[in-house]
């Protein structure tokens, strides 16, 4: 039997072998008397003098292997639910654009919707998700049990209170804040009293989905990423379900998508329970003036308020400016930024969910060379995917939102519109990735004045190339002017991510590892390969707005 066990396998599979017969001998008699008469004729016979005890010895796990395993497995987690809501998100996105078109009133939904949005990000999964998981993980490492809740009870008391009272302020003021956020909808009193009255409706939902944050940014300290990743599935099924079975009840259609928004923070919120009572950190709000943890997450959420939100920014003064041009700018813009989230929240997003935490723990362990292979691994990840997704959505931008969302309302040119802005956000995609891995690398050490210096510079430069590439194209009366917004976005975001490397590199938490020449020309390579196959087999333009819908999906997926 040895003999042909050592016929088939090398030393590595052999030990495996041997390994795998003791597991299962402990259950099956069988097995348990054949290792037990066999042993000493394997290591003898075999040549490769290997007891079993030798075996396990061999095969102990790499603590590197074993972390980058974990982290691979937890991205394939918080990836897998993020492409699900992304997908959700798609079917939301065409179903709003079949039944809604690009109008002036969907222009006025997506900004009541972008509001509370542009707050969570802020107060959410933003700034303040990016100061609470490395304090928390703080505790956890250093502190008792105890001490630990009582940090979750007080941040649940305080940020409970905050948000509410900003609840309150945003529904009161919401006409002022439209004006802020779109003030090119003053010269249209109608729709400006709309967008005021939608985002009484949407702007409550900042306090739940905050919270909803809070919830996460506590479970995946925990490395349980399930729960957190797929809640944004049920924003979009909720607003799905909301055009047809709340839409048609309104004189204004557009409020039943207004509160779907707000049902769906409550949905979101609730599912978070159950994990949270599991773990016993259920919260139990409290409020004390000067709490020690509380008043670190305030002090490092303050500048990671602006740090980790410069994309968000941008988005922003892009809405700004687009309300200014023609009707349908900001749903163009919007259509494209949808499909720019897609790799953006897949990979970017998940990948930097995940790593957080465990840089957060090894900084708290002060375990520098596991810091900075835990970024090496990010970035190589980001590469091998980042690339060839960029270079196919950049070819396949017209045919991809042709297929998605050409329908009813939607027509071929705002298909084209969108396209253009899609592909000038193309671009950018590996930059606002390698942010989205770099950024952490400061947070998890607790150092959120950095990425605001950083955040600041290359803000005032989208404003600057905002300014200077959309004002000519006015001027020349190009059809498509929202395309330099999107192209000033795509390269301020270059500039974020290369003062973020450089910092990081001059701290000497991060060097890049042996390799990364070659493993950057051999993606060049395949991605080039894979663009002269797209390009040799994608159809003109005009050929995918006569197909019907199967044939523009069928030809999509060839």
């Amino acid at each position: 039997m040895s003999a042909c066990l050592a016929r088939f396998f090398d030393d590595a599979e052999f030990a495996t072998v041997l390994t795998v017969l003791e597991k299962r001998a402990r259950r099956l008699p069988v097995l348990r008397l054949l290792v037990n008469q066999n042993q000493h004729r394997w290591a003898g016979n075999s040549g490769l003098e290997l007891s079993l005890q030798q075996v396990q010895s061999r095969n102990k796990p790499n603590p590197e292997t074993t972390l980058s395993t974990k982290l691979l497995r937890s991205t394939f987690t918080v990836g897998g639910m993020t492409l699900l809501s992304r997908v959700f998100g798609l079917l939301r996105d065409i179903t709003i654009a079949t039944f809604f078109g690009a109008t002036g009133g969907t222009d006025a939904f997506l900004v009541a919707f972008k509001i509370p949005n542009f707050m969570r990000r802020l107060f959410g999964e933003g700034a303040f998700s990016l100061a609470f998981v490395p304090v928390f993980s703080e505790y956890k490492e250093k502190h008792s049990r105890e001490a630990l809740k009582d940090l979750v009870d007080h941040v649940a008391g305080t940020l409970g209170g905050f948000l509410l009272l900003l609840s309150v302020l945003g529904m009161i003021f919401a006409p002022a804040l439209v004006y802020l956020f779109a003030p090119g909808f003053s010269s249209n009193a109608g729709q400006l009293q709309l967008t005021a009255e939608l985002l009484r409706i949407t702007f409550p939902y900042i306090f739940f989905i905050a919270l909803v944050a809070f919830a996460g940014g506590i479970l995946n300290s925990f490395h349980q990423f399930a729960i957190p990743a797929f809640t944004p599935v049920l924003l979009n099924i909720c607003l799905i379900a909301s055009v047809f079975f709340l839409a048609p009840y309104f004189d204004e259609p557009l409020m039943g998508l207004a509160w779907g928004v707000a049902i769906a923070g409550v949905v979101q919120l609730l599912i978070q329970f159950p994990s949270l009572l599991k773990l016993g950190l259920m919260p139990a709000p409290k409020i004390k003036r000067g709490h020690e943890g509380v008043k670190k997450i305030a002090k490092l959420m303050v500048p990671a308020i602006f740090g980790s939100s410069v994309a968000q920014i941008n988005l922003l003064l892009d809405t700004i400016i687009a309300s200014f041009l023609i009707t349908g700018s900001i749903t163009w813009l919007y259509y494209s930024d949808r499909l720019l989230e897609f790799p953006l929240g897949i990979l970017g997003i998940a990948i930097a969910t995940v790593i957080l935490p465990t840089l957060s723990q090894q900084h708290a362990r002060e375990s520098t060379e596991q810091f900075n292979q835990t970024l090496n691994w990010a970035l190589r990840l980001v590469a091998l995917i980042t690339i060839p997704a960029c270079v196919g959505l950049f070819i396949m931008a017209g045919p991809i939102l042709s297929s998605l969302f050409e329908y009813g309302k939607f027509t071929a040119s705002d298909s084209y519109l969108s396209s253009l802005s899609l592909m000038a956000y193309m671009l950018g995609l590996p930059a606002m990735i390698v942010i989205k891995i770099l950024a952490p690398g400061y947070y998890a050490r607790q150092d959120t004045r950095t990425p605001v210096k950083i955040g600041i510079i290359a803000m005032v430069c989208n404003m600057i190339m905002n300014i200077a590439f959309v004002v000519p194209l006015v001027m020349f009366d190009y059809e498509a002017p929202h395309i330099g917004l999107a192209l000033a976005t795509s390269l301020s975001a270059y500039i974020n991510a290369i003062l973020l490397y450089n910092g990081l590199r001059k701290t000497g938490i991060f060097h890049p590892q042996d390799g990364w020449p070659a493993w950057i020309f051999r993606i060049v390579v395949a991605s080039t390969a894979m663009a002269a196959v797209v390009l040799w087999l994608n159809p003109d333009a005009t050929q995918w707005s006569q197909w019907q819908v199967m044939e523009r999906l069928i030809n999509l997926a060839v």
